[in-house]
This record gives C-alpha cells, sequence and structure tokens, in this order.
C-alpha cells in the first residue's frame, strides 16, 4: 500500500510507516547490507526496500518477519506488525475502534445494510464491491481488513460492552451479494443473537410508524459515562458530542427500539426470512 496519494493526510498513519522505515534501515545498516541485498535475502525487490524504508509502503508482516530473521533484530521489526496493520486502515476506521473499545455499551439503527460490525466477509465485500465510483482492490482489501478487525469487539467469551442492533427490515431483505450471501448473512445474525450480551431487532416495513427514516446511526456509551453519536452517510462520517445533539439520538434510539419487534421475535422473523431467501 503507497501512502503518498488518497490518504496521504493522515499523518499519524504515515508517522507510524516512516518510524517502521528507520527502523528497518537501522537494522540493515547495522548488519552492512545494501537495499538489494536485504531484498534479495528476504525475498522482495531493492525498490519494495527503499519504499520501506522511505515510509512510502506499508509493509506486509511477511516482509517484517523476514527482515527481523535476517538482520537478527530479536523481534524489533517482527514486533512492528500489529502497528502497521492498524495503519493500513483509514483513519476514521482508527478512531471509530479506539471510542468502540471504550465504550461499554454500543447501540446501532441500520435501514438500508446489515451493520459493519455483524457482516460476514462475503457480505460486507459485496457492500464494498457496490460503491460508486468503484473501490480499487487495494482500497477494498483495506477497508475489508479494518471491517473484520473492528469485527474482534464481539467477543463471545467477553460481555463487555453490550450490543443493541435495530435492523430495518428493508436492510434484511436486500440481497447484497446475491440471494446466497444474504442467506448466509442472515445465518450469522441467528447465531450472534444468541449472545447474552448481544440483541438484535427488527423493525417491520408494515409498522406505521419509524422514527428512523432519517437514516443509520450509532451511540457509544463510554467507561467513563459519557455518550457519543456517530454518523456515517455518503461523504460524511462524523462524530455527535454535544449534549443536544446526543440526548436527540438517544430518544430516537430509545423510540426505534419501542417500535421494533422483541429480541425474541426478531431472532424468529429473521429465521422465517432466511426461509425464504
Amino acid at each position: 500500500m503507497d501512502v503518498t496519494g488518497g490518504d496521504a493526510e493522515d499523518e499519524e498513519s504515515a508517522a507510524v510507516l516512516r518510524t517502521v522505515g528507520k527502523v528497518v534501515k537501522m537494522y540493515r545498516e547495522r548488519k552492512k547490507l545494501t537495499q538489494a541485498e536485504l531484498g534479495t535475502a528476504i525475498g522482495y525487490s531493492e525498490e519494495q526496500v527503499s519504499s520501506v524504508e522511505r515510509g512510502r509502503r506499508a509493509p506486509k508482516a511477511q516482509l517484517l518477519e523476514a527482515a527481523d530473521q535476517v538482520l537478527e533484530a530479536g523481534g524489533m521489526i517482527a514486533g512492528l506488525t500489529k502497528d502497521v496493520e492498524q495503519a493500513r486502515y483509514p483513519k476514521k476506521v482508527r478512531d471509530l475502534a479506539k471510542l468502540e473499545a471504550e465504550a461499554v455499551e454500543i447501540c446501532a439503527y441500520d435501514n438500508s445494510v446489515v451493520n459493519g460490525l455483524l457482516q460476514t466477509e462475503e457480505y460486507l465485500r459485496a457492500v464494498f464491491g457496490a460503491r460508486r465510483p468503484a473501490f480499487s482492490e487495494e482500497e477494498v482489501e483495506r477497508l475489508v481488513a479494518a471491517r473484520l478487525a473492528r469485527q474482534t469487539i464481539i467477543d463471545t467469551k467477553q460481555m463487555i460492552p453490550a450490543f443493541s442492533f435495530v435492523h430495518d427490515e428493508a436492510a434484511l431483505r436486500r440481497p447484497v451479494g446475491g440471494k446466497m450471501v444474504l442467506r448466509r448473512q442472515l445465518e450469522r445474525l441467528l447465531e450472534i443473537g444468541q449472545l447474552r450480551n448481544v440483541e438484535i431487532q427488527v423493525l417491520p416495513i408494515d409498522c406505521a410508524d419509524n422514527a428512523g427514516l432519517d437514516g443509520h446511526f450509532h451511540l457509544l456509551r463510554l467507561k467513563d459515562g459519557s455518550t457519543l453519536g456517530h454518523i456515517d452517510m455518503q461523504l460524511t462520517s462524523r462524530l455527535i458530542s454535544d449534549r443536544k445533539g446526543v440526548q436527540l439520538l438517544e430518544v430516537r434510539y430509545g423510540t426505534i427500539r419501542a417500535q421494533a419487534l422483541p429480541p425474541r421475535e426478531s431472532l424468529a422473523f429473521i429465521d422465517k426470512l432466511r426461509g425464504e431467501t
């Protein structure tokens, strides 16, 4: 991934890659190897090694591990793998993931597609693939990796945070990726819906009242007692921290939950949709 375009304004990510490059260069020079010699030893080109050292390319884990071994860095280079992986993700995704990690409760209303934290890999690939103008293959892989990383917050062994998801029925009927992809996605919802810290509800299309017509949003209740709202629509992704704005979303979400089917009935509804798909 070349960081000189697109997200080049993401200074935090660029700084991480520059630091990784300096570490690789330091250990290479300590071993008195040229970039070409190191490249040959680890199975990469001189240009790739040069790009990594200049902080222009995010190195893959295999490169870092091989360089660590050849340069006898004792884990100092390989240990940077996680930092590089996070630097690959778009900044707004990293920021959201940090907030989610601090949350004791995450609430989400979705009316277009299944919530990102619940998407199967094939479903989310179809979501990103449907975007117009189209993402490049590299951008798709970057976004897929970022979303899958965020999903690790739903841990079957941990009961924190608590999750509340409400989906408009339309989002569950839309055949993103085709009928079989949707069917497996519905099966995924039924599986996650069994977790004790996860509630999934459905707002039926035939419900006359729908407080969520303005679109999807998230609420994150943090460990320090504060609550933030998050809206991600079209070209806009923003956090809402002012009390008035947060209160509006809290009231709206409470109303949406009351209008939706209860969790147990919602899972039965999802199971019915799966049978129809």
